[in-house]
């Protein structure tokens, strides 16, 4: 199946064009979302993903998430660091590879029930090509769980993501999906406030975003 592109080039650019395997270089084994972000991600996982699942953790790294106590059938990894992918202890295997450089994914047709994508679809410049060899590696009635925040390496997100709102983000990811034939598209969405002290300066968690595409 070939991708119906809806982003135009210069949506595609990146403040930093340097290959992304030079910035990924060096493992960071940092949580880049809150406690309360992570903490709605497992319940989502665990709400979403059978435990007979073959899971694909796509642009993952040294943590994937997932619900401890819940042994899948196989949890596949996918980076650019590989010292961070052989930390993560829920993989059972993992492969590297730049997607802005090539789409194809190197796994069998129909091969996976859940891919999960978590502050990863942001830095994808080509996510048309992606979502179609997602779709192409799903079982059928996969799904695809894409999730977010209002975080980034900014200069190595492209224009659309970077110029974009949070409810452009969403309708983005949405969109891409949609338009490259994937069957129904749900969003989730969740706020709350930071707790003591935090709380009464008004202070926020991180938002928490999903989008839930199924093949």
């Amino acid at each position: 199946m070939t991708a119906k592109k809806i982003l135009e080039d210069y949506q595609r650019m990146k403040e930093d064009n340097n290959d992304d395997s030079f910035f990924y270089a060096q493992p960071r084994f940092v949580h880049h979302l809150d406690e309360t972000f992570r903490s709605l991600l497992t319940n989502l996982y665990a709400e979403q993903i059978s435990q007979d699942s073959v899971v694909l953790d796509l642009m993952s790294s040294w943590v994937s998430h997932l619900p401890q106590g819940i042994k899948y059938k196989r949890v596949i990894g996918h980076g650019l660091n590989r010292i961070e992918l052989e930390k993560n202890n829920r993989l059972d295997s993992f492969w590297l590879q730049d997607l802005n450089r090539d789409q194809k994914l190197p796994l069998d047709d129909s091969s996976i029930d859940v891919c999960l994508m978590v502050a990863a679809w942001q830095y994808l410049q080509y996510p048309e090509e992606v979502a179609v060899e997602i779709r192409r590696i799903l079982s059928p009635q996969g799904k695809l769980i894409v999730s977010f925040s209002n975080r980034a390496f900014w200069t190595k997100a492209p224009l659309v993501w970077k110029e974009g709102s949070s409810s452009d983000h969403i309708n983005y990811v949405s969109d891409v999906l949609i338009s490259n034939s994937w069957t129904s598209v749900d969003v989730v969405i969740k706020e709350s406030k930071s707790n003591g002290i935090f709380s009464i300066l008004g202070m926020h968690n991180d938002p928490f975003f999903s989008v839930i595409g199924i093949k």
